[in-house]
């Protein structure tokens, strides 16, 4: 649907005008992602590859070794599992080693520690245990700790963070029953008291992890609306709650099919009394708020699912080593080879992809929000079909508890409790559908830019004509660049991965044509369709995952001699991410999406109510 279509309904419109008003739309920093949407190939923003000071990593690796020998010593992660509880001598533990506060400043009394270390403890406790691993990046992440860090002043840092580094839990309350990706529908209220220094929230929130247990809430409530040239404008804002204020209640704990163990809510509102000064950011940004901190906070999603991955590879190896069918291992045969071939190249790709965006995220001289949007699509994607592969691979014993595993004197990997777990990833913080719609605005965000005036139908002409104008100068010069041969230089890049560096660029010269070409076909119904926007999204992520994959294998062959067969794995996942990015490029012009709407929008008449019969329901 797009905003600039005369025959959008009324509600929708306004939906996706507030959500268009709630975007960052300045691009402050660069960002390797956008450039290559645009054909243009900056390798010195991810070559050479960014890696940690000694410094950091000699602090981080002190900090994991403590926290590795905690979780073993103390943590049963099956047993979570089954109790659907996080033991209290788990939770005060890990409040003393101060995995609460990981990235809270030393001042504030938390460990200070960088992203990196940061995502390198989620990565380790995600492979260990997903409710654990949940509980710590739910709190921190997207949690009051984040968008206190980032937009709190220093009267509210200075009383909430030190609570964190004592072991306060905290959580982030949007998500209500009709509102979700569209924040439009939100009805939670925040009414301002008769002297205007305090306000009244009323309502309720769903699926709020964290929030059955935290001592203080981030709370997304609709304030009195903004008046703009006459007219309303629904405003949200960020409040931070505290639990014991009366009026607030649990009313249910939510219980999944999987991730047993985290205390995820329905929570209820009954006029919750906040000081102003509680509020962050400013009234009426808190959808800002809520997409600005989700830039970085979604990035421990690619470092559970890296962890998680590692995991399942390690138990796919050993498996495929000790089981063995018609005299031979089955990793000999090849059909279980292909799917260790995969599931060892794709973990590679999200190791890089996870290390280059939490490196990205410690830089402050980095736009980030597109590299973390396509690390989460990518690496919850690929996490949820190695889990599955693993599960394959072990057969009977996959799908078997790791309670009768145990019982019956059997290797006892929970592997489908790590299936269960990991499945809820390619849906919180952003689905994947959501994903590829935030990654193509974003992406197509300069060109529409240009264009914008072309589109609207509010633009008199003399404005269509001088935007007319500034488009045709800027793509008179853009588009022939993007058909010229040339090469951007790769600095000392290993001969073996020139040729995919070399591919990059020339398939993201060929990425910008085809957005463009999509613009000029479609115009301003380009937004509406889907289908193509998907498969250049996902063109464009297979090319970064590619150049990232690149520069992380130049790294290693460099640095590391004991890794030097990385090139191994980053030749294969470039070999299949090559005929993947063919096949989606091919797919703009050949394809059966025309018939599969069709038979959709049959499915949704009832036309096919036939083909459910025969069922219990």
């Amino acid at each position: 649907m797009s905003l600039y279509d005369k025959n959008i309904g009324a509600e929708k419109k306004a939906s996706l005008e507030f959500a268009e008003q709630s975007r960052e739309t300045e691009w402050k920093y660069p960002s390797f992602a956008l450039q290559m949407f645009h054909g243009r190939v900056d390798w010195r923003l991810i070559h050479p590859f960014p890696v940690q000071s000694a410094e950091d990593k000699r602090k981080g690796d002190a900090f994991l070794q403590k926290l590795e020998t905690f979780l073993k010593n103390n943590l049963d992660a099956n047993a979570v599992d089954q109790t659907g509880i996080i033991p209290e001598n788990v939770m005060k533990g890990l409040a003393e080693l101060g995995a609460f506060a990981i990235k809270i400043p030393e001042k504030y009394g938390g460990l200070g520690m960088s992203q990196v270390n940061y995502n390198r403890a989620i990565h380790l406790v995600a492979s260990y245990c997903g409710s654990t691993a949940v509980l710590l990046s739910a709190h921190q992440s997207i949690g009051v700790p984040q968008p206190l860090k980032l937009f709190g002043t220093e009267e509210q840092k200075a009383k909430y963070l030190p609570m964190f580094a004592q072991g306060a839990i905290s959580a982030f309350a949007l998500t209500e029953a009709q509102a979700g990706s569209d924040p439009r529908q939100m009805t939670t209220s925040a009414t301002p008291t008769e002297d205007g220094k305090h306000f009244l929230i009323n309502g309720e929130k769903l699926w709020c992890t964290n929030g059955n247990i935290a001592q203080v809430i981030i709370v997304m409530a609709v304030t009195p609306p903004k008046i703009v040239n006459g007219k309303k404008h629904k405003q949200i804002t960020a409040f931070i709650v505290e639990t014991n204020t009366p009026g607030f209640e649990v009313v249910h704990r939510c219980m999944f099919m999987g991730l047993r163990g985290i205390q995820n809510g329905l929570l209820r509102f009954t006029n919750v009394k906040v000081p102003r000064e509680n509020i962050i950011l400013g009234e009426g940004e808190g959808l800002k708020l809520a997409l600005m901190t989700l830039n970085t906070g979604r990035l421990t999603l690619p470092a559970a699912s890296t962890g998680i991955s590692k995991w399942c590879l390690r138990v796919s190896r050993q498996w495929s080593l000790e089981r063995r069918q018609w005299g031979a291992s089955i990793g000999e045969h090849e059909s279980i080879a292909l799917k260790l071939g995969y599931m060892a190249s794709h973990t590679f790709a999200m190791d890089a992809l996870n290390w280059l965006t939490s490196a990205m995220a410690d830089d402050k001289n980095k736009d980030i929000r597109l590299e973390a949007a396509i690390a989460k699509y990518f690496c919850t994607h690929h996490s949820w079909r190695i889990a599955d592969e693993t599960l394959q691979i072990r057969g009977g014993q996959g799908y078997e508890t790791q309670a009768s595993l145990k019982a019956r004197g059997q290797h006892d990997w929970p592997v489908e409790r790590v299936l269960r777990d990991v499945r809820i990833n390619t849906i919180i913080e952003g689905t994947s559908e959501i994903m590829h719609l935030f990654i193509a605005r974003e992406a197509l965000d300069p060109h529409l830019d240009k264009i914008k005036a072309l589109l609207s139908p509010k633009t008199s002409a003399a404005q269509k004509l001088t935007a007319a104008l500034r488009a045709f100068k800027y793509y008179s010069l853009w588009y022939p660049r993007t058909w010229l041969p040339f090469e951007t230089h790769v600095p000392e890049m290993d001969s073996r991965l020139k040729a995919y560096s070399v591919y990059v660029q020339h398939t993201s010269r060929r990425l910008g044509r085809t957005i463009f070409h999509a613009m000029l076909q479609h115009q301003k119904k380009l937004e509406a369709k889907q289908a193509i926007l998907n498969r250049i999204v996902d063109t464009g992520v297979e090319l970064f995952v590619m150049a990232t994959c690149c520069a992380y294998a130049d790294y290693l062959l460099k640095n590391k001699p004991q890794q030097a067969n990385a090139f191994d794995l980053a030749d294969l996942y470039c070999r299949a991410a090559k005929e993947r990015i063919e096949g989606l490029l091919r797919g703009n012009h050949n394809n059966h999406d025309r018939k599969t709407f069709g038979v959709a929008k049959k499915l949704l008449a009832k036309e096919y109510e036939w083909l459910e019969n025969d069922i219990i329901i």
